[in-house]
């Protein structure tokens, strides 16, 4: 009986009998198929499967292909088009160059080569534990020859026309390489492989440097994922078959036209490459997003007060505050009729006021988080009770919003006996607090945490300086990074080499308006949150004022995200043990955003309900009650328990506060 041979490094079933019928190889070049692509990412979930991404109500399905010319099936090059085009490349290419080098050449400063450094030290940490001992180098080199062997071995088995199992298998979930072409024909599976097997070992290397520190290691982890995203081979025409297919079919005008929206990406950033994520001339604020119907009643340097129009013949008497993150802009809680969780807490009878943060520029570096709690928050609150004349509100923060609030809360709790504070905030106080996506213990901080040591908190504080805030370009780039494939590289191959204009998209449309950070803000946060923990461990000072969580005794609703990759379910979790009242902690699917913006009409994900936060998290998760739908309405019923008295419907404004202009305003619409 012959011997079955056996291949180190594969996953596949190793000791199967190869099939004996010869199967001809594939073409390595065959007009892709025509299929639907939308990015993910932590922050911007989509349905897990596409069958009924229709039913989505946060991720609407796009239309059936993107903008640009259609190709011919043809894989030939007419070649004095394709000559035509490379001319027209290279002009195209010079425009892109200049529009490079306008930031050089005006002294604008980048943050790559701080970046380019860190990577360098910490690649140089994870290389110290291997090269320290030759045996421990040897046992990693061996360790990726031997699975090359294999491939290389698999791969020469497959164009003699043999079927053969893969070394690694192929990742259905992987939209790079979704097309059939990565599978069928043997030198693009080839390439697809490798690139695995490097980025795997390289994976390996990191998470075994027992030497390095876990930050460092983090660090590495971090950097290592862009590189590897970088270097995939579906972002290369010559080895991305479908690129390759689409520039000969088209004698290369897809890289004409990509090179055209590339220079306007560059100018639009005004140097810096900003990438096109989605149409957004199909979207107006005020129009099909953030449209919500109320009035601006209240404009000051930090925030412009929303009072949104009734809907109901009455309403609770308790108003609700909504305190949104300034990260951001707020419209992500009112995107579209659809999927506004503005629209939905008015149509439940609820006096909706909502800060809608200004775009900071030089004029506020120094305002800190004692301004925004002062000038925004107690502002605000200020503003409601003349209005109302409500005593009492609820309160909802989201995200940085939410740890605004606590901390807000936490300071209040400790000037509660001052007559000073007394006086001041007898008339409008916070007798219920919700949380969305929230922490307050920042020990577990998620993938952000990657950006936090003191080299790099001082390098960003150095570049506030010069012009007194943050650039959003710099906050949405940290976003993108944090899922490379689905952010960056898969709008790079659409955008630029296939020359395709994005689709529009309202949740990355959202996504792309970024904002600015004042220098002030942005340091204590980065500080004593993610850097110190301070408030999670009562060190925290606002006003000359220790804070103590436990002094927080008000009913809580607490959200987390059981997906979430800036503020991790367990995270949330921890934080809500800190408060010394009653919580009510939730845990909904998905991620940071599609699990918040989870409609009731048209619900997505389901969710968990369980006691207080108490012991360790998946404990709490195993006795938890899961529901299905969206948790909104639990949310409703909460709210409506807490103060159910119901007054008539309230118009906006009134008294000395007389609207200003309609929703959604006018700080929202101020661009970075």
């Amino acid at each position: 009986m012959a011997k079955k041979r056996k291949r180190q490094g594969g996953s596949g079933s190793n000791d199967k009998p190869r099939a004996t019928r010869k199967v001809l190889p594939k073409a390595i070049i065959s007009p892709p198929p025509a299929r639907e692509v939308l990015p993910s990412n932590g922050i911007i979930s989509p349905p897990p499967d596409r069958e009924d991404s229709a039913s989505n109500a946060l991720v609407s399905p796009p239309p059936e292909k993107a903008t640009g010319p259609e190709t011919t099936s043809s894989a030939t090059p007419d070649f004095d088009r394709l000559s035509q085009n490379l001319a027209l490349l290279v002009g195209q290419g010079g425009k892109a160059f200049a529009a490079l080098l306008e930031p050089a050449e005006s002294g604008s400063a980048s943050g790559l080569a701080d970046t380019v450094v860190d990577a360098v030290k910490s690649f140089g940490r994870v290389a110290e534990y291997w090269l320290a001992d030759p045996q421990r180098a040897v046992v990693a080199q061996t360790a990726l020859s031997s699975n090359f062997l294999s491939l290389w071995a698999h791969t020469l088995r497959r164009l003699s026309g043999e079927a053969d199992e893969p070394v690694v298998p192929h990742d259905p979930t992987d939209k790079r390489f979704a097309a059939p072409q990565w599978r069928e024909s043997p030198i693009f599976d080839f390439l697809r492989q490798a690139h695995a097997i490097s980025t795997n070992w390289a994976e390996t290397l990191v998470a075994r440097a027992e030497t390095a520190d876990p930050h460092t290691r983090q660090k590495a982890q971090f950097y290592l994922r862009q590189i590897a995203s970088a270097l995939s081979p579906s972002n290369f025409i010559g080895t991305n078959p479908e690129l390759l297919h689409e520039t000969l079919s088209s004698s290369g005008e897809n890289l004409v036209r990509g090179v055209s929206i590339l220079t306007e990406d560059i100018k639009a950033g005004r140097g810096t490459l900003r990438i096109r994520q989605s149409d957004s001339s199909k979207f107006e604020l005020g129009v099909n997003m953030a449209a919500t119907p109320g009035k601006v009643i209240f404009r000051n340097e930090l925030m412009e007060l929303i009072q949104y129009a009734p809907t109901t013949a009455q309403v609770f008497k308790r108003p609700l505050l909504v305190i949104p993150p300034w990260i951001n802009k707020y419209y992500i809680l009112d995107l579209n009729p659809e999927k506004s969780f503005v629209r939905f807490a008015v149509e439940e009878g609820l006096t909706v006021f909502l800060i809608s943060w200004v775009n900071p520029d030089e004029r506020h570096r120094d305002k800190d988080f004692e301004a925004y709690i002062r000038e925004a928050i107690f502002a605000a609150l200020d503003v409601i009770a003349e209005v109302t004349g409500e005593k009492k509100v609820h309160a909802l923060g989201y995200c940085v919003g939410g740890t605004l609030l606590a901390i807000a809360l936490a300071y209040k709790a400790r000037m509660q006996d001052a007559l000073a504070y007394k006086a001041r905030m007898q008339d409008s106080r916070i007798e219920s607090a919700t949380f969305l996506t929230t922490q307050t213990d920042f020990a577990d901080a998620g993938d952000l945490r990657v950006f936090i040591d003191e080299a790099q908190i001082r390098a960003v504080e150095e570049s506030m300086a010069k012009k007194g805030y943050l650039e959003g370009s710099r906050m949405a780039t940290v976003f993108n990074m944090l899922r490379p494939n689905d952010l960056i590289w898969s709008f790079i191959v659409n955008n630029y080499m296939r020359g395709q204009t994005p689709l529009p998209f309202d949740l990355l449309t959202w996504n792309s308006d970024s904002t600015r950070m004042p220098a002030a803000n942005h340091s204590f946060y980065l500080r004593n949150c993610y850097l110190e923990n301070r408030l999670s461990k009562g060190e925290m000072v606002i006003a000359g004022e220790k804070l103590d969580l436990s002094e927080v005794t008000i009913p809580i609703y607490s959200l987390a995200t059981r997906e979430d990759h800036i503020a991790p379910a367990t995270s949330v979790f921890t934080g809500m043990k800190l408060f010394g009242g009653d919580v009510r902690y939730v845990l909904a699917a998905s991620g940071h955003v599609a699990g918040v913006i989870n409609p009731a009409r048209k619900p997505k994900y389901h969710y968990w309900t369980g006691p207080r936060p108490a012991g360790a998290f998946e404990a709490w998760l195993n006795e938890a009650t899961e529901h299905k739908g969206s948790w909104w309405p639990d949310w409703s019923d909460w709210i409506a328990r807490q103060a159910p008295e119901k007054v008539p419907a309230r118009e906006p404004g009134g008294g000395k506060y007389q609207p200003l202009c309609d929703a959604p305003g006018e700080y929202v619409r101020v661009k970075s």
